[in-house]
C-alpha cells in the first residue's frame, strides 16, 4: 500500500502485538520531530547563577547590602552562589567563613533554600540556594 502512495511504511511501536506502523513521508515525519525537540528545547527553563563573594571578615553594613541584592536574585528567580574567598593566610578564619555563610541562609530562608551546605574547596567556601517556587 505504502508503494502504491508513493510513501514509506514507517514503524511506531515494535514492542505491540502486532507491531504497530504508519504509511506517512518519513522525510516530512523526521522534520517534524527536529521540530518538536527544537520547541523543546526553546521553552525549556534557563537556569541564572549569580554569585556574591564575601570576605572571611565581612562588615554588618556590607553583609546587609549583599543580602539586599540576593534577596532581589532570589525573587527574579535566579539561584544564589554565595562564597567567602580567603586571601593568603585568613585561611585560618574558616569557621568564621561558614558562620557568615549560615547566617546568610539563615537570613534568605524566606527567599530560597540552602541547595548545598557550605564547602571548602581550595581557598573558597561555597553555598548554593536555590528560589522558593512560587504557587
Amino acid at each position: 500500500m505504502a508503494d502504491a502512495q508513493g510513501l514509506d511504511l514507517v514503524e511506531i511501536s515494535a514492542k505491540a502485538d502486532p507491531p504497530v506502523c504508519k504509511i506517512i513521508d518519513y522525510q516530512k515525519f523526521l522534520y517534524q520531530q527536529k521540530k518538536k525537540a527544537k520547541e523543546m528545547k526553546a521553552n525549556a527553563a534557563k537556569i541564572v547563577i549569580k554569585e556574591i563573594r564575601f570576605g572571611p571578615n565581612t562588615d554588618e553594613h556590607d553583609f546587609q547590602f549583599k543580602l539586599k541584592h540576593a534577596q532581589e536574585f532570589l525573587q527574579e528567580g535566579s539561584k544564589v552562589k554565595a562564597s567567602v574567598f580567603f586571601k593568603g593566610r585568613s585561611i585560618i578564619y574558616a569557621d568564621q567563613g561558614e558562620k557568615l555563610l549560615l547566617r546568610f541562609a539563615v537570613e534568605l530562608e524566606e527567599y530560597g533554600r540552602a541547595e548545598q551546605m557550605p564547602k571548602l574547596e581550595g581557598k573558597r567556601m561555597i553555598m548554593m540556594i536555590a528560589p522558593i517556587k512560587k504557587k
